[in-house]
């Protein structure tokens, strides 16, 4: 999220390892550059953005001394810096187990933790380090707000509202801000709160095109689609160029039963941003929807070399194939799916009914059984947040 605020270094002095004493004579040995220079040199190249020396200098300290914090989290931040989220990941996480550190240190290294996972997009696997932050240091804002959105991305909405409300005060004029709390508080049935925080985000926003595309995405998640339209239609008359407000535009159609505009709309998307795949999936499946089954695989085709692994398109693939009696490449399709997403029932039932069809129906009915549970499971977790989990019922002659 552009909301999301720079980060501050860490660094952590490295540690001093005594020399080492060989029976090899003393011409023989070579000579270990001091820790402390090679740190340092490092460190000012890391200050003037040249990541290619900081790495080759903290890489070299690692060398001289293996359990060196200081080598792996700096390094850690040289990989964030440049994008290489899997690597700092491993950096940072080789820093907290290198050394004793105190706790303001350990704190740093969970947000550096939780920053790499965030950048990554691995919110679920971002929350328990930013967790940790905010629990030795309740006012760290940031680790507040990164955490906030990732309980947000997670759909965890609940927690996003708790972890985000202390924030109100200071970020009532950061509309990426404004647009997570009031969809967080519409997705927890607070509606005034919800309604109260997008009146904040128009007059923070004004009559930005930025503000109205904020406010049409918000009531779209939230199903209100009529003021949704009215929204998204205004930013494309400020700025017909914007990012992603075709694409939001197209799905309000759709949703509102108005498919020719709908396509009009994902067409534009498509033209102005042909790298992003969410336009060819969403006609992809507006033409399924319509059953002109070849326009569908182009347009899911298209998606899925751009992100092969969308599993929306993987299924949308399979649903082609199965449609045209060919279940056996709708197996291969739905067997991806499946594979990204597993807690799918929809696409274990659709993997079960290929399998049917190509005479397998153990296996068919194998997968059948696994979308039942996970329905059956999915209702009963829409139960309980309905109206809460029942406590057993008391048994005549048990305490109450």
């Amino acid at each position: 999220m552009s909301a999301a605020r720079s980060r501050r270094n860490l660094l952590l002095l490295p540690v001093f390892v005594p020399a080492v004493f060989s029976s090899r004579p003393a011409a023989a040995l070579l000579v270990q550059p001091d820790p402390r220079t090679v740190f340092a040199e490092a460190q000012k190249a890391l200050l003037a953005r040249d990541y290619s020396k900081a790495e080759q200098g903290f890489r070299e300290l690692l060398r001289i001394d293996p359990h060196a914090a200081s080598g792996y989290a700096n390094l850690g931040v040289v990989y964030l810096r440049t994008g290489r989220y899997d690597l700092a990941i491993k950096a940072f996480t080789a820093a907290r187990k290198a050394a004793p550190l105190t706790q303001t240190q350990r704190a740093g290294l969970d947000l550096d933790l939780g920053l790499a996972f965030y950048r990554k997009q691995d919110f679920a696997k971002a929350i328990p380090a930013l967790a940790r932050v905010l629990e030795s240091d309740p006012g760290h804002a940031q680790a507040r707000y990164l955490l906030g959105i990732c309980y947000f991305m997670e759909d965890d909405h609940e927690h996003a509202v708790k972890t985000l409300e202390p924030l109100a005060r200071d970020e009532q004029d950061n509309l990426d801000f404004l647009f997570e709390l009031g969809v967080a508080y519409g997705k927890v049935k607070r509606p005034e709160d919800s309604a109260r925080t997008f009146a904040q985000m128009v007059r923070a926003g004004g009559d930005s095109a930025q503000m109205h595309l904020l406010l049409g995405i918000a009531c779209l998640d939230l199903e209100q689609y009529a003021r949704a339209q009215r929204e998204l239609e205004k930013v494309v008359a400020l700025n017909p160029k914007m990012a992603f407000a075709h694409y939001n535009l197209g799905v309000v159609y759709q949703r509102l039963g108005k498919p020719e505009q709908a396509a009009r709309e994902f067409k534009l998307e498509m033209a102005l941003a042909p790298d992003e795949p969410w336009s060819y999936e969403s006609l992809g499946t507006l033409y399924l929807q319509q059953r002109d089954m070849d326009r569908a695989l182009q347009m899911f085709g298209a998606a899925l070399k751009i992100d092969p692994r969308l599993p929306n398109s993987l299924d949308g693939v399979g649903k082609v194939y199965l449609e045209r009696g060919e279940p056996e490449k709708a197996i291969a399709y739905f067997r991806r799916a499946v594979e990204l997403v597993p807690d799918s029932a929809k696409m274990h039932f659709q993997l079960g009914q290929a399998y049917v069809k190509t005479g397998r129906r153990e296996k068919g009915q194998e997968e059948i059984t696994k979308a039942q549970r996970l329905q059956a499971r999915a209702r009963k977790e829409l139960e309980e947040a309905v109206s809460g989990k029942l406590p057993p019922p008391n048994v005549d002659g048990d305490e109450p």
